[in-house]
């Protein structure tokens, strides 16, 4: 006799094996379609394994030792740039980053700005905190 695992059961087990603690919705497409996938992860949420940050764009939780309140297991600026990767979005550095790796400056960028090759829409924030795209020209 066969257990039939449920789709929400394959997307934790594959959310809890992955070494990557950000996915977006097509990195689940090859278990149902879209609408299934999604009410797997509505569940999910409802249960504190993973949190939305975006549209389409989700991260593993982990519980804060100061506040005690469910928090991404990454900063907002790695999954960001984690979600730009897995889209195919260029990433380059800021002008101001550029200046501080130089050393022409002192003062350390916000991490909040990520320089992008190309125009990007994508909004992706947690906690009223949301990541701003510069698209950087290169000369």
């Amino acid at each position: 006799m066969s257990v039939k695992k449920t789709l929400e059961a394959k997307i934790k087990y594959r959310i809890k094996r992955s070494s990557y603690s950000t996915f977006v919705l097509s990195d689940f497409y090859d278990l149902s379609d879209r609408d299934q996938i999604l009410r797997a992860l509505r569940k999910l949420i409802k249960k504190k394994l993973i949190l939305r940050v975006g549209q389409g764009v989700y991260v593993r939780t982990k519980i804060s030792s100061a506040t005690k309140k469910i928090i991404p297991e990454q900063n907002i600026r790695d999954i960001a740039m984690t979600v730009l990767k897995k889209t195919g979005v260029g990433v380059v550095p800021t002008p101001y980053e550029q200046e501080y790796n130089d050393g022409k400056t002192t003062q350390v960028p916000t991490g909040i700005v990520i320089g992008v090759n190309r125009r990007v829409s994508k909004k992706i924030g947690f906690n009223g905190r949301f990541v701003k795209y510069e698209k950087v020209t290169t000369n």
